[in-house]
C-alpha cells in the first residue's frame, strides 16, 4: 500500500521504532519508491517524512511526534504505523488523535498499509490567516 501513502522518488525518510514485528515488505516497497535507504534516529538531516512504528507499550506518542518535528521539513508528513485492531500492541484511534492534538499537528487520514499495520498520516497544522 505504499502507493497510497504518497511517497516520491528522492524523498528522505526517517524511520523510528523499527522492530522485528514490522512489515519488511512494506519497508522494502517504500525504499524502492524513494530510491534511498531509510535514515535512522542518529541524524541531523531535514527529512520529507518520518515513519514511526508505534505500539501500545512504546511510551508516549506525543513525545515521539514532537521529537519527529525536529527533523521534519515544513511540508513534510509523519506516518504513525500501528498494529491493526485485534493485534498485539494495537493503539486506539482516540489515543492517536489526542497525541496529534497535543503535539499541535493535524491528522489527515488513516489507511491499511500492510496485513497487520494501519497508517495514520499526520501533518503540520495549516497557518491561520
Amino acid at each position: 500500500m505504499p502507493s497510497r501513502m504518497g511517497f516520491e522518488k528522492g524523498q528522505l525518510i526517517l524511520e523510528i521504532g523499527h522492530g522485528s514485528d514490522c512489515d519488511e515488505n512494506l519497508r522494502q516497497q517504500i525504499v524502492e519508491i524513494v530510491g534511498e535507504p531509510f535514515i535512522q534516529n542518529d541524524t541531523n538531516e531535514v527529512v520529507d517524512c518520518v515513519l514511526i512504528w508505534f505500539r501500545e507499550d512504546d511510551g508516549d506518542l506525543t513525545d515521539e511526534l514532537v521529537d519527529a518535528l525536529a527533523f521534519l521539513s515544513e511540508s513534510g508528513t509523519i506516518w504513525v504505523l500501528t498494529p491493526k485492531v485485534g493485534r498485539d500492541g494495537h493503539v486506539e484511534a482516540s489515543d492517536i488523535q489526542d497525541a496529534v492534538n497535543i503535539a499541535g499537528l493535524s491528522q489527515t487520514s488513516t489507511i491499511a498499509v500492510a496485513p497487520n499495520w494501519t497508517g495514520t498520516k499526520i501533518m503540520h497544522r495549516k497557518a491561520k490567516k
